[in-house]
């Protein structure tokens, strides 16, 4: 009966709400994790919304009863040409402003109904999100550009893969530079948007993309380096890369919160027969390894058959994680790996640009290349040492292909790798 209501009200439009204009900061209460694992009411600060009825402001504008649909076969998105077309092709009906609806209870704001909880708290933990990367990882506020648009509980279709509208999902879409929170259906117990650690994963989607893809909708080196369905090591890299220091940024983000760190933040959002997702997922983990058919299906598959980047991602982020941890720079290293996104300077480039350098040979995008942005930009010897240490055990990266532009010995002398992961042939 619930999923029936809330489907019903998603096309009809959010219940009308009384009109509080509050300015910012609003006091108001979201559905925040507690310490027995549950989501309760908790009181907190809006410091962004302008609009706390439409729950718009400097971080996210949400919107509400669009209509998306990614066909290949529509002619509209076949023959658009600009990224402004292509996004007018993709919406069928481009929806409208949300109404949150409260309830006044001294001046504290309480939602009155589902929707309104669960569009409060999307808003409140994309601020989180935003938070975090600009206070820990130092990111410029101007950097962030508009807020993107966030589609509320829209028809999502992807046609050729799928004949329902996707549900149980929430993510980022670089072609529209726009946030999804999906209907929910199966993943009941904390619908995505709801967990925090999902909404800065998603969040740093849009970092990355903003970063190191260039702020590009359709990001080169991917469609360059997929095109023609032959392989696409660099491809497969690069959205493995994407994937896993997004859980990783994820993972920093939890630390900010009154719970402390959480390396398994998935697991209050996918349980049952979703478990296996949190665990596969989890950084803590130390004995995740590159094996031979992991690092053969990298090198040979397409990026459109390519099915274990989140297996590759999490192995570079679980590496990254030991090292933070070991050396009680967590935040050193955050920073570091955002630093490694862009940067033009000859002597460490980042990631952006060694992807333009390679453009036309994605072979030379090795993982050691990879990973070479990251560790340039990391400034602390211990540091330094111990991502060396865990990238050339885990990811089964020899020291002398960890070559930076100027340094021939990017890691330093003490740096011999580990004995956790057995040993690859070099093909």
């Amino acid at each position: 009966m619930l999923r029936t209501v809330i489907a019903t009200t998603a096309v009809l439009g959010l219940a009308a709400g009384c009109a509080p204009d509050p300015s910012a900061p609003v006091k108001i209460r979201a559905l925040v994790l507690s310490s027995n694992g549950q989501y309760i009411p908790e009181e907190v600060e809006l410091k962004t919304v302008s609009d706390i009825v439409g729950l718009s402001g400097s971080v996210a504008d949400l919107h509400g009863g669009a209509r998306i649909v990614l066909d290949p076969n529509d002619p509209d998105l076949s023959g658009a040409t600009t990224p402004e077309a292509f996004i007018n092709a993709l919406l069928k009906d481009e929806g409208r402003d949300v109404t949150a609806s409260y309830i006044t209870q001294g001046d504290v704001l309480w939602p009155a109904d589902f929707h309104t909880w669960n569009m409060v708290t999307t808003y409140y933990n994309l601020e989180r999100a935003f938070d975090y990367f600009r206070e820990v990882t130092n990111i410029p506020v101007a950097d962030f550009k508009k807020p993107p648009r966030t589609y509320y509980f829209p028809e999502f279709r992807t046609p050729a893969t799928d004949k329902d509208p996707l549900r149980d999902n929430a993510l980022y879409f670089s072609a529209m530079d726009a946030f999804f929170i999906l209907p929910f259906d199966e993943l009941q117990r904390a619908p995505l948007a709801i967990n925090a650690g999902v909404t800065t994963h998603e969040y740093a989607h849009r970092v990355f993309n903003q970063k190191a893809y260039g702020g590009n909708p359709f990001p080169q080196a991917l469609g360059t380096w997929s095109d023609g369905g032959g392989p696409s090591p660099g491809a497969n890299i690069l959205k493995s890369m994407d994937e896993g220091l997004a859980d990783l940024h994820a993972y920093g983000a939890t630390c900010r919160s009154k719970n402390g760190c959480d390396t398994r933040f998935l697991s209050t959002s996918f349980e049952g027969q979703y478990a296996t997702i949190a665990d596969e997922r989890d950084l803590a983990r130390s004995d995740r390894c590159i094996d031979e058919n992991l690092r053969d299906s990298l090198l040979s598959a397409n990026l459109n058959q390519f099915e274990n980047y989140y297996r590759v991602g999490t192995i570079l982020a679980s590496a990254l994680y030991q090292a933070g941890e070991a050396t009680g720079q967590r935040d050193i290293l955050l920073r570091s790996i955002i630093t490694a996104y862009n940067d033009e300077s000859t002597t460490t480039p980042g990631i952006l640009q060694l992807t333009r350098q390679y453009l036309s040979d994605q072979t030379k995008f090795t993982l050691a290349v990879a990973v070479t942005p990251i560790i340039t930009h990391i400034t602390d010897l211990r540091l330094k040492e111990a991502v060396c240490n865990e990238v050339m055990d885990h990811l089964q990266i020899p020291r002398d292909l960890l070559v930076g532009t100027t340094n021939p010995n990017l890691c330093p002398p003490s740096a011999a790798g580990g004995t956790t992961c057995p040993r690859l042939s070099e093909d």
